[in-house]
């Protein structure tokens, strides 16, 4: 957004200039001169006496623009000295590190469990005729998965941001919000599951050499089927987890993102499988015709998502974060399935949605706070003092800001958890074993080398975002968790290659 210059001398009475950092969505055009000072409004949207002088420019609109677009907010009231001191939130309102750690891990075990029942379920569906034809059914597995990621944690993360910037107080916008991005996921959803039908026939072309038509059929129906289904029944418990955790005076950022992948994995791998088995035993035009009326509703998703502003920007530059983040999940496919196919190796399949699912989901709290402390206390283009020199790695993890906080806690979160996760994966499969030592540490060191380099690219990749004039929160969280997706597939798989070559059977 175009944010005029103050003139010389015209400052608002809190000793602001131009430096709010939340943005308008829609300009109000005005005789007199522009300035860059915040603007208050009383309940009939008229400007209050103290800032009655003060008048904007019509401005244009970029994927910076906070989420609401009926009122013309105010500035955070964080001048310029005191926006030093809350660099990476050190100065943010008290969160203990106790209160975080409780925030944070309920959620995580939900999301742990939820992919370690989908590790479960994809062990037992892999084994089915229908995954033994169509080999390419493992490449669009990470794809379909990672949606989540491309759409409900970057809805999740969007609404959390819009809620700590006090945002989502007036019902009546409140609800025009969720209602134009939901519009907004179901059209990403649909267009994504198809592309991402033709990315994995793509790959298994260019892996076998060929790809009969039949089976090209059968993985758009699939795609669209799940994507469509899936994305619809998350979102509607994505708006419900945030306004609760709202309600209760929980940080959405803590809980809103993990609680989008807790069962996600699940229900999207459960639907995928259940999708595949109809279109075997019904007649297959019955299946074609549901996605046929699926891609009939992309008209109507974009003319609810265009009526509100803010989803209707994101029609026009959301595209590219989420479809490269399939891409690079189709990669990671593509690794899985490879790997899959060699006998010594099958016992992958188990493990990856849990490592993929639970770097994901800690690097997207991690990209929400980070988003949404720049939204509170930097304007576009404006990124903390040690944020504009060179990037080090060390910056991510020590200090005395928040977000160095969470850092720490969401590393240290990986091995507990994961133990917790592996040991249930082997109950799960009996209980008669435990995984070896090897198998622990293999596991572990993979886990965690991909959490800490997704915590030190989010660091990087969100500044880096915002110094951009780019919404992190709709362009940084497809990235990680595709990145997530491949890091990990591809350290889990040199992993259970190395087991294999020194002949580690993974329980004892």
């Amino acid at each position: 957004m175009v944010v005029p210059e103050p003139q010389d001398g015209q400052l608002s009475p809190s000793g602001l200039a131009g430096k709010g950092t939340s943005q308008q969505y829609r300009s109000i055009p005005s005789s007199s001169q522009p300035s860059g000072g915040p603007k208050h409004l009383s309940s009939n949207e008229n400007i209050s006496p103290v800032d009655a002088s003060i008048h904007y420019e019509p401005q244009e609109y970029t994927e910076t623009d906070f989420l609401l677009p009926s009122k013309l907010y105010g500035t955070s009231g964080v001048s310029g000295s005191r926006r030093a001191k809350h660099a990476d939130g050190a100065g943010a309102p008290a969160e203990t590190i106790c209160s975080m750690v409780l925030q944070i891990l309920v959620p995580f075990l939900l999301a742990g469990f939820g992919t370690v029942s989908a590790g479960m379920l994809l062990d037992v569906v892999q084994n089915w005729d229908v995954f033994q034809e169509v080999t390419e059914l493992l490449i669009l597995v990470p794809a379909v998965l990672g949606m989540k990621g491309n759409l409900e944690m970057t809805l999740a993360s969007r609404l959390s941001t819009a809620v700590n910037a006090g945002k989502m107080e007036p019902a009546s916008e409140k609800w025009m919000l969720i209602v134009g991005n939901l519009a907004l996921k179901q059209l990403q959803a649909t267009v994504l599951g198809l592309l991402a039908s033709m990315m994995a026939a793509l790959l298994g072309w260019m892996a076998e050499g060929q790809m009969p038509a039949h089976h090209v059929v059968l993985l758009c129906s699939a795609s669209v089927s799940t994507a469509f289904m899936a994305s619809l029944l998350q979102g509607i418990i994505m708006v419900g987890v945030i306004i609760g955790s709202h309600r209760l005076g929980i940080n959405p950022d803590n809980v809103a993102t993990p609680m989008a992948a807790s069962f996600g994995d699940l229900i999207t791998l459960a639907l995928l499988a259940s999708v595949k088995e109809l279109n075997e035993k019904l007649y297959s035009y019955v299946l074609y015709l549901v996605d046929l009326l699926f891609l009939c509703l992309i008209p109507l998703w974009v003319v609810i998502a265009s009526k509100h502003p803010a989803s209707n920007l994101l029609l026009r530059t959301g595209w590219e974060p989420i479809i490269t983040a399939m891409v690079i999940s189709s990669i990671g496919g593509l690794i899985l399935d490879k790997t899959v196919s060699d006998p010594n190796l099958a016992g992958i399949i188990v493990y990856a949605p849990v490592i993929n699912g639970i770097g994901g989901n800690l690097v997207s709290i991690q990209s929400s706070r980070i988003s949404t402390n720049l939204h509170l206390y930097y304007p576009p283009g404006e990124v903390p003092e040690d944020r504009r020199s060179c990037f080090n790695p060390c910056r991510t993890f020590f200090g005395s800001g928040a977000n160095h906080r969470s850092a720490q806690v969401l590393l240290l979160l990986v091995i507990p958890g994961q133990l917790v996760f592996l040991h249930a994966i082997h109950l799960i499969k009996g209980g008669h074993t435990l995984p070896s030592p090897l198998l622990t540490v293999s596991f572990l060191s993979a886990s965690l080398i991909q959490v800490f380099s997704l915590l030190c690219i989010a660091d990087c990749m969100v500044h880096a975002l915002w110094r951009r004039s780019k919404d992190p929160d709709s362009y940084s969280i497809p990235y990680l968790t595709a990145l997530g997706d491949l890091l990990g597939t591809a350290l889990l798989s040199l992993a259970f290659l190395m087991l294999w070559c020194v002949g580690d059977s993974g329980s004892v």
